[in-house]
């Protein structure tokens, strides 16, 4: 079985909406609070929309507060993710499509966006998000199961929101296509029994306690040894120099290339940088996106 990970860091999967939910909101802040007292680096998917925003901010504004944001060029090109839910799209800068104070971290693609992410971090926590959201859990469960990486995937399950989730496993343990002993692959802090009292619940010390209780060595993985027992989450994923293109108003434009694991700070020459990369080939936040 592969070693567990050393990394303090943790890699938070949430929405770009907010929900409709307050208890969903204050997860995410009591979530960044047990980060920065625990002196775990904060590793998101980058901008500042929705509960992605909210813990992006909380940990950065916190003294001690450590965060590396990990974007798409497509998704930063078109200034960010926007609040999917209410179906709302509204002009924004690229300033405000990035969270302040942290380090953002550049890649090609979604895939390379959960790559960099991967390699960079301990453990997982799911807040309540949407497809995505869904999609990158799930992900990292089966990468355990696979034994690329042995890291504990941790789901806050606030107002039952992960339920339908923990039945889908366990209708897959009765049909026969999750092994028994996979459910413990991912795990699931339920909270108080009484949903009224979610919203002021410590999730972010509740996830941390899961964190360190897992059971690296009672996970049963598939016999898959990708490179002798190292964490190979990151091997063979370098830059794939995306040669990608912006079609606006009918005209398409060349993207920049190269921009696998280009590392911004904050300050004005980061941000210099970026703007003069962006503007290579894109002007406007809302356009489509040829990736051929």
């Amino acid at each position: 079985m592969v070693a567990p990970s050393e990394s303090r860091s943790v890699a938070v999967y949430c929405a770009a909406s907010f929900g409709e939910q307050k208890a969903f909101r204050q997860a995410a802040v009591s979530l960044a609070h047990a980060l920065v007292a625990a002196n775990r680096p904060l590793v998101y998917g980058g901008g500042n929309s929705g509960t992605m925003g909210i813990i992006s901010d909380a940990v950065a504004n916190l003294e001690g507060g450590k965060v590396t944001g990990v974007i798409p060029y497509a998704i930063l090109a078109a200034c960010g993710e926007k609040e999917k839910a209410k179906g709302q799209v509204r002009p924004i800068s690229i300033a405000e499509a990035l969270s302040e104070g942290m380090e953002t971290i550049v890649v090609n693609s979604m895939h390379e966006r959960k790559i960099e992410m991967t390699e960079r971090v301990g453990a997982f926590v799911g807040l309540p998000g949407g497809f995505g959201t869904f999609e990158e859990i799930l992900e990292a469960v089966t990468w355990n199961q696979l034994n690329i990486h042995n890291k504990p995937v941790i789901v806050l399950n606030v107002l039952s929101y992960y339920n339908p989730l923990r039945d889908l496993i366990k209708n897959g343990i009765r049909e026969g296509f999750i092994r028994p002993e996979s459910e413990k692959l991912i795990v699931f802090v339920e909270g108080p029994a009484d949903p009224y009292e979610h919203e002021d619940y410590d999730w972010g010390t509740a996830a941390l306690k899961a964190i360190d209780a897992w059971e690296h060595d009672n996970v049963s993985t598939l016999p898959f040894y990708w490179t002798k027992g190292i964490d190979s989450s990151g091997i063979g994923e370098g830059a794939s120099n995306w040669n990608g293109k912006a079609e606006i108003n009918g005209e398409t434009i060349p993207g920049p290339h190269g921009l696998y694991g280009l590392k911004l700070t904050d300050g004005w020459f980061g941000r210099g940088v970026l703007y003069a990369l962006l503007t290579l080939g894109v002007f406007a936040g809302n356009m489509p996106l040829d990736w051929m």
